[in-house]
């Protein structure tokens, strides 16, 4: 009996760790995939995947790439909107969150689309927040095959995070940093929005636990091969120690897809690069809830806080 094929949305699959991801998953044919990626550049985006696959079919899978601008919510409504239709009713069974940004928070008093926050937070943060708010109604809907009982069973969020959350020590600091215009440099502001991005993991986990649908964070480890610090200026090197292969970076979150020995604590979400779940010392600062609160938004307040109201 042929396996029910999933459906995995991404964001951040078009080039990098993502796309190394999303390369495995369609390189096997066991279990099959349906594929919606997001994208700023889809022609980009559909060259490079069939550079991968010459001339091959992608059977047993499909691959959808819509466009989709995280530095512009109303791209995000978009997309999701494309997204839930190409779904046609079906259960979303991994949301994978893998965008992100290492641009300072520069001078300028306004951010993307008028916002009060800097880019980074937007595309690293808050407009993922906001598509899985706008997905969630198809993460929740019960699986295709409804006799599986396994793990398998449910549907999951993929958050790939970083241990550069670890150098925020002052988390009061967050507010001021994280403003449009607020000068921060590149390696400041990401770790600070890596460190609000799992905030919004926890919360979501909070939010979903009475549901079938899991929240893992995963960090891929030092990865000097994906370009991840041309945003900052930061010049990464195999050289550094724990640097990382691309490929190494990619069965690392490959890893968060399928893990299912959860820890008893269920604040130990975070799966690190060496597959091992974090405890909640290291992770600490994160768990406040009155924080993971803060800086986690309804949908409601997303939409009129960033004038998304009239769309």
């Amino acid at each position: 009996m042929a396996a029910t094929a999933k459906t995995v949305v991404a964001t951040g699959a078009s080039s990098g760790l993502g796309f190394h991801v999303i390369k495995h998953l369609l390189s096997q044919t066991s279990q099959p995939y349906n594929f919606i990626l997001g994208a700023r550049d889809v022609s980009h985006t559909q060259d490079a995947y069939r550079s991968a696959f010459p001339g091959a079919s992608l059977d047993p899978h499909s691959l959808e790439i819509l466009p989709l601008e995280l530095a512009d919510l109303k791209t995000v409504e978009q997309f999701a909107k494309q997204t839930l239709e190409k779904c046609e009713g079906k259960r979303i069974d991994y949301l994978f969150l893998n965008a992100g940004i290492t641009n300072g928070a520069g001078t300028e008093k306004a951010g993307p689309g008028g916002s009060k926050w800097c880019e980074a937070l937007v595309v690293n943060h808050l407009s993922q927040h906001d598509l899985t708010h706008l997905l969630l109604p198809a993460l929740l809907r019960p699986g295709s095959d409804r006799t599986d009982t396994t793990a398998d069973s449910n549907s999951r969020i993929v958050v790939v995070s970083s241990g550069a959350i670890r150098r925020v020590t002052d988390p009061s600091t967050l507010e001021k940093d994280l403003l449009a215009g607020s000068g921060k440099d590149g390696n400041t502001v990401y770790a600070e929005t890596k460190f609000v991005q799992l905030l919004g993991a926890h919360w979501w986990r909070r939010k979903l636990k009475e549901t079938a649908c899991k929240v893992v964070a995963v960090s891929p480890g030092l990865i000097p091969g994906t370009g991840i610090g041309r945003g900052s200026g930061l010049v990464l090197s195999m050289e550094m120690k724990d640097a990382k292969s691309v490929e190494e970076g990619a069965q690392s979150i490959l890893r968060a897809f399928t893990r299912d020995d959860f820890p008893e604590d269920p604040d130990r979400i975070f799966l690190t690069s060496w597959g091992e779940w974090w405890d909640s010392e290291t992770i600490g600062k994160t768990l406040d809830k009155e924080l993971q609160d803060r800086w986690c938004p309804e949908k409601e307040e997303i939409e009129t806080e960033e004038g998304l109201k009239d769309l």
